[in-house]
């Protein structure tokens, strides 16, 4: 490892972590290293440039709580979450695709009947909301567990909103021996990512929105089955082409029914076997 210069420094340091014994380990910071050294060396990186990215770095880290995962939102606006999201989850031609979990999933959530109203009395456009789980053969999956959340019409998760005791906007449901669930609620509204902090002065500066557009998360999970963590979004969403997160695909566009006061959406969920 001695006289290292910009061009030897690279098998240096991959020299140095071969007595590893975690393969998978080495194979992950190897590749980390070779992409790492060869993006300065394809930019010229400077000690400024380097000195202000560690700097960036610091301030996500130290914006991260329980409550905040600052990193997390990092990987989300740079692609990554949906990239590792589309690895590890390729599914068949025919299967609903995944979209991203996001950071307002609670595994706490209260359970219901079926056709229950889930939007805990808050003001919005009424949604009457009507899902069919089947699998890749067309046959519906009965007792498919069935979680939903979503914002209100401000674009407000339950837990942005002052005086709200317990859940609001989401909840457990199964789907019956034809494969269904339906609930009532409001209708989700577009909202902003956190731009307050390290990630928000990085899409000023890159010129992006924080603008997500109006969506229902659905997790879905059946025995047999391959668990789906997905997305819908209403088709006239203004935000769809700029979604900060990557999460709209074209298979996840809904319409929104018009049924006088107010709104229903009808979705099928294909699920692809284990």
């Amino acid at each position: 490892m001695l006289d290292t210069d910009e061009k030897t420094i690279t098998e240096a340091v991959l020299r140095a972590g071969t007595h590893g014994s975690d393969q998978r380990f080495r194979t992950v910071l190897d590749a980390v290293v070779r992409h790492l050294h060869e993006l300065v060396r394809e930019v010229s990186l400077t000690e400024s440039e380097w000195a202000a990215a560690i700097g960036f770095l610091t301030r996500t880290g130290q914006l991260c709580t329980p409550e905040r995962q600052e990193f997390i939102l990092l990987s989300d606006v740079l692609g990554v979450t949906m990239l590792v999201d589309a690895v590890a989850h390729r599914r068949s031609r025919t299967a609903t695709e995944n979209s991203v979990l996001g950071p307002f999933y609670r595994s706490n959530r209260p359970s219901f009947d079926d056709g229950a109203d889930i939007s805990a009395g808050l003001p919005g456009t009424p949604l009457s909301v009507h899902l069919t789980v089947v699998d890749t053969d067309g046959v519906p999956v009965p007792g498919a567990a069935v979680d939903v959340w979503h914002a209100d019409g401000d674009g407000h998760y339950d837990s942005d909103i002052p005086g709200i005791e317990g859940a609001a906007m989401r909840g457990l449901f199964h789907t019956s021996a034809e494969g269904r669930a339906s609930f009532s609620t409001i209708s989700p509204a577009p909202y902003p990512i956190p731009d307050d902090g390290p990630v928000g002065a990085l899409m000023r500066a890159s010129g992006r929105s924080v603008m997500r557009p109006g969506h229902l998360h659905v997790r879905i999970g059946a025995p047999g089955f391959a668990p789906l963590t997905t997305m819908l979004f209403r088709e006239d969403d203004p935000y769809l082409d700029s979604d900060p997160v990557f999460g709209v695909k074209a298979s996840l566009l809904t319409r929104y029914e018009s049924d006088g006061d107010g709104e229903t959406l009808r979705h099928t969920f294909v699920l692809d076997r284990e």
